[in-house]
């Protein structure tokens, strides 16, 4: 067993009902679980708070009563630096109390501004992209990535890819670290049920619009089987405008945000990922867990990680609708072959157990305390 550490792993917010919060207070109870002493760090809190658990064997910060101002015009950038600088304060008193051995996780690039501007000496800094280097390329976040993350003692990506290539972008300091697998399915779904379901933001980057598309063409060939569409989020009300444009009213579900993931997975027989952008997908790793297969778009590598196309799961070109509609269609059409996929899809997420992920996490400490040292 390693020797005990303060870990602190801060991020944007800790209460949200999001992937990157679950995310955290799993690998909080993990690190914990190790004898580890952890606290967990919100910037701001969430406009919705999601009950995470109760009692958790980790302490829980949150830096700023009220979200930080904008920063538009110079005065709103001056209130917002002197915003930054307090919490940032703060932070730093919740680092002195680390013992010798205490490491920083700055788990969203909009943290790590927090953690920059804090007195981090002594202790590493591991920074962290919960999003593929192409969704990060092609975003706001691409420059404050570089200006912040370029300092830290290590990047981590969520997959070899992505670490690669943040490497051949310049920041030399990339490696990579997967999730751990963080639901425990003590039997797979019964895949009886005539559902296809998909869980996530309602939100542009997660595809929905694109999902409902497929589902139009998909569904009139299978009149009894029903999508399941849980989330809430800004798209909402539009997608529910369109379902309703393309006559899916009748087949198309929104039962809104639910912490009922097993009785949302086993209550299906395919899982569906419309997502126009990913990291490393937790939603198909929930869904592997519970024996699903899986129809996902290739947006990202952790996709590719996770789903080798035909063995466990179907791959489709982002973006393709009517090869997504085609994949629905097949796993709805061929009962065997769910069963294949989703038994073989089941057993290839143990690759993921939380022991060997958190073996990775305390070779990656070593080898941080080596390069401070």
């Amino acid at each position: 067993m390693p020797e005990p550490r303060d870990i602190f792993i801060v991020c944007d917010n800790v209460e949200e009902l999001g992937g990157l919060q679950r995310w955290a207070h799993h690998i909080a109870r993990l690190f914990a679980g190790r004898g580890h002493r952890v606290h967990l760090v919100g910037v701001t809190h969430a406009d919705r708070p999601h009950d995470h658990g109760q009692d958790p064997p980790y302490a829980v910060t949150v830096l700023h009563e009220r979200r930080p101002r904008p920063r538009r015009g110079p005065v709103s950038r001056l209130a917002h630096r002197a915003t930054v600088r307090r919490g940032a304060a703060r932070l730093s008193a919740l680092l002195r109390t680390a013992r010798p051995g205490g490491v920083v996780i700055a788990a969203q690039v909009w943290a790590m501004e927090w953690v920059a501007r804090a007195d981090t000496r002594g202790m590493p800094v591991i920074g962290m992209s919960h999003e593929s280097y192409a969704a990060t390329r092609g975003s706001s976040r691409y420059r404050r990535v570089r200006r912040h993350f370029a300092g830290a003692d290590l990047l981590l990506a969520l997959t070899q890819a992505d670490a690669d290539a943040w490497a051949f972008d310049d920041i030399s300091n990339a490696a990579a670290m997967p999730n751990p697998l963080h639901v425990e399915a003590a039997s797979p779904s019964p895949r009886t049920e005539p559902v296809v379901v998909r869980l996530g933001r309602l939100s542009f980057e997660k595809g929905q619009d694109m999902l409902l598309e497929a589902w139009a063409e998909a569904s009139p060939r299978h009149p009894s089987w029903r999508l399941r569409l849980y989330g809430t989020g800004p798209e909402e009300d539009a997608l529910r405008r369109r379902a309703a444009e393309l006559g899916l009213d009748a087949s198309v579900e929104f039962p809104g945000a639910t912490s009922d993931l097993e009785g949302a997975l086993t209550g299906a027989s395919i899982f569906a990922l419309s997502s126009r952008e990913e990291g490393f997908p937790m939603s198909i790793i929930e869904a592997m867990a519970y024996g699903l297969p899986t129809v996902a778009f290739d947006c990202a590598p952790g996709v590719r990680e996770l789903l080798t196309d035909g063995r466990d799961g179907l791959v489709v070109t982002p973006g393709n609708v009517p090869e997504f509609a085609a994949a629905l269609e097949r796993l709805m059409g061929d009962r065997r072959l769910r069963e294949a996929l989703g038994d073989a899809a089941r057993a290839s997420v143990r690759r993921y157990a939380p022991d060997a992920i958190l073996d990775r996490w305390e070779r990656t400490f070593t080898l941080v305390d080596d390069r401070a040292g």
